[in-house]
């Protein structure tokens, strides 16, 4: 059929016409093919023409396809003939079509996630991946997951046949290596933020050896225990641990209190002593040197020396005293006064009570001795004098 074909268009509002009757015409037309056989050759000639601009039109559609569009996040891969020859950035885009041509989309800030000992959920455990011996020789139950991102599209598709399934046996790998090396203790408790990042390291030194094309972007510790089998066990051993530590804390906190009063009252001890030390020592040399100078004043005046001496340590003596006696010259009669009674009432108040008393001086006891007396104060002064050289 001839686009130009004069009925064409032609018949009314009849509408378009019966496609019968096109079909009809058009195996007529076919044997002219070319302008040779049966038919006329104005219909060949116009059959030729419509036959190009179908072909043309063919061709546009086929160029056309080759069009693609790459988000900013994305890469494009150019394959020709199943060989990688370009890697298009973001934007439009063409390549020559299929056959010749393919292009495959390669997201990059795509983070995709390869889960190891478990499935979906902790609880979907997988015994054969999630079981480690560390080196300690303990067995532990470990699941984890690993976060990677595409640094390089080209190499994530050519260079290893199933990328994701070898980011996942590297994983497993590197996780046993750092797990064998550690404690369990560690593994369990403290050490598992420091266990996730060195996995990670040596996740990433693993797969840029491979030239796999890919971004180690994180390391998640899902959860770490010891096998099913022997829980209740290790939770005893943990508690008994928990109570060694608490134990051992309080007694370091008790340490702690006793320790520096201790120190504290060895260090008072010892200025106390210092000081008495030192008051002994200035004492002594004081005394020294009032000895020596009262044995250059005895030198030069003896007598007068002597006397001096003797009045001073009795007023020495009776000022230390609470209770004095007096001796009365003239009939050598003792008097007796309670000077340590009325020191006291005198300090509580009561002094004023006593002034209305007749004083024990004005009224001499009954039993006081009214002769006198071989042994009194000036004749033991006396002796005392002329026993002295």
């Amino acid at each position: 059929m001839a686009l130009n074909d004069p009925q064409w268009g032609r018949r009314g509002n009849d509408g378009p016409p019966d496609l019968d009757e096109l079909w009809n015409r058009f195996k007529q037309k076919l044997p002219g093919m070319g302008g040779r056989g049966g038919g006329r050759g104005g219909d060949g000639r116009q059959f030729r023409g419509g036959g190009m601009i179908l072909i043309a039109l063919v061709i546009v559609v086929w160029l056309a396809s080759g069009f693609y569009i790459v988000d900013a996040s994305q890469r494009g891969i150019v394959l020709r003939f199943g060989k990688h020859v370009q890697t298009t950035q973001p934007g439009p885009q063409w390549h020559l079509p299929y056959p010749i041509e393919s292009v495959e989309i390669v997201n990059l800030s795509q983070v995709r996630t390869v889960e190891v000992g478990y499935r979906n959920n902790v609880k979907n455990k997988v015994l054969k991946e999630s079981l480690m011996l560390t080196d300690d020789e303990n067995i532990i139950d470990l699941q984890f997951a690993v976060q990677y991102i595409l640094s390089d599209p080209g190499q994530y598709l050519f260079n290893n046949r199933e990328p994701d399934e070898s980011v996942m046996q590297v994983a497993e790998s590197a996780m046993r290596e750092i797990v064998g090396k550690s404690r369990m203790d560690y593994v369990l408790y403290e050490g598992r933020e420091q266990i996730a990042v060195a996995a990670q390291k040596l996740m990433q030194q693993i797969l840029d050896r491979y030239k796999t094309g890919i971004n180690i972007s994180r390391v998640t510790m899902q959860q770490a225990q010891p096998p099913e089998q022997v829980q209740a066990a290790f939770d005893d051993a943990v508690k008994a641990g928990q109570d060694r530590e608490r134990q051992i804390n309080e007694g370091q906190a008790y340490a702690n209190d006793v320790v520096p009063k201790a120190r504290g009252t060895a260090s008072r001890l010892m200025q106390e002593a210092e000081g008495y030390k030192q008051s002994v020592i200035a004492n002594a040399e004081g005394e020294a040197s009032r000895f020596r100078q009262v044995q250059n004043e005895y030198a030069r005046a003896p007598v007068v020396t002597r006397q001096r001496l003797y009045l001073e340590t009795m007023q020495q003596v009776y000022g230390n005293a609470t209770k004095v006696y007096v001796d009365q010259k003239g009939g050598n009669n003792i008097l007796f006064l309670p000077l340590d009674k009325i020191i006291q009432m005198s300090a509580s108040g009561a002094l004023p009570a006593l002034e209305s008393a007749p004083s024990a001086a004005e009224s001499p006891p009954a039993n006081a001795p009214t002769g006198a007396d071989p042994r009194s104060r000036e004749a033991f002064r006396s002796r005392d004098r002329e026993a002295r050289p």
